[in-house]
């Protein structure tokens, strides 16, 4: 199924964490000097626009990234986090998706692997990064962005970033993040990946975080709920981000972090928020 257009949820709360945890993540590998990779399964468009029918018709962003915009006293991760996002976007109705923030991070060394199938998002994707100047440092591809990354593997720069973040439309999906992180780890298993998945009240949704935490030896295991489930068991209470392999310092800015985007974010009283971590 290719239903799903993020342009309806772009800079949601769900966004919010999951940018925040990739700027972290990028940040620190940009400490080094040697080179890295970028890989994305599920790019998207690239960018967003918040004035668009679509971003309006649901408004999610103003109860996500508009409030961590506007908001004070906010903890370094994410004040330098928001200060990336103000330098580095055109304008404040623009919102950059993941291959956008990596864009603005990577170094002219380094270099980007993107996949995304949705034939809407594909042209506006390659748009995108022609627009950013990256065209000749990223290969961007209309295929199935699961196997793709195992192809990819391992980089010969030895060193690389994944975000897996697919739409969870199907039940399929869950499978193939679990036999993909799998497969990524026995081809490359010093990689960083980054996991990105929905709180539903669904078990597949339920599941998936159990089976990715046995199947990676270090983790780094961040959840935001901004809300309880529905009264019918519908909707999604938050978001997780499993990070496999993750930088020492990420447990650290993510415990400074989640507590003030719980509050930051709420729609409920049921708002919280979840740190695991897990060494050698």
């Amino acid at each position: 199924m290719l239903s799903y257009r993020h342009a309806f949820h772009a800079g949601n709360h769900a966004d919010v964490l999951k940018h925040l945890c990739l700027f972290l993540v990028l940040r620190y590998f940009n400490r080094k000097d040697k080179p890295y990779w970028y890989i994305d399964t599920h790019a998207g468009a690239g960018a967003y626009r918040f004035d668009d029918e679509r971003a309006q018709k649901t408004g999610e962003y103003r109860d996500g990234i508009a409030r961590v915009m506007a908001a004070e006293n906010l903890c370094e991760p994410v004040t330098a986090f928001r200060q990336h996002l103000t330098d580095r976007l055109p304008e404040s109705h623009v919102y950059g998706g993941s291959p956008y923030l990596a864009a603005t991070m990577l170094r002219m060394d380094d270099r980007m692997r993107l996949f995304e199938k949705h034939p809407g998002d594909f042209p506006l994707l390659q748009a995108t990064l022609r627009e950013l100047g990256w065209s000749k440092h990223s290969m961007v591809q209309q295929e199935d962005g699961f196997a793709g990354l195992i192809a990819l593997l391992p980089p010969p720069t030895r060193r690389a970033v994944t975000l897996i973040d697919p739409s969870y439309e199907t039940a399929d999906d869950y499978a193939q993040v679990e036999k993909t992180l799998q497969a990524a780890l026995k081809r490359f298993a010093d990689g960083c990946y980054m996991i990105w998945y929905p709180c539903l009240h669904k078990q597949e949704s339920i599941r998936l975080p159990e089976n990715l935490l046995r199947i990676a030896p270090r983790h780094v295991h961040a959840v935001l709920r901004v809300k309880g489930f529905d009264a019918d068991g519908f909707g999604m209470a938050g978001s997780g981000m499993v990070v496999v392999n993750p930088p020492y310092v990420l447990a650290e800015e993510l415990q400074a972090a989640l507590p003030q985007l719980a509050e930051l974010l709420a729609q409920s009283a049921a708002a919280s928020y979840q740190l695991d971590v897990r060494g050698d």
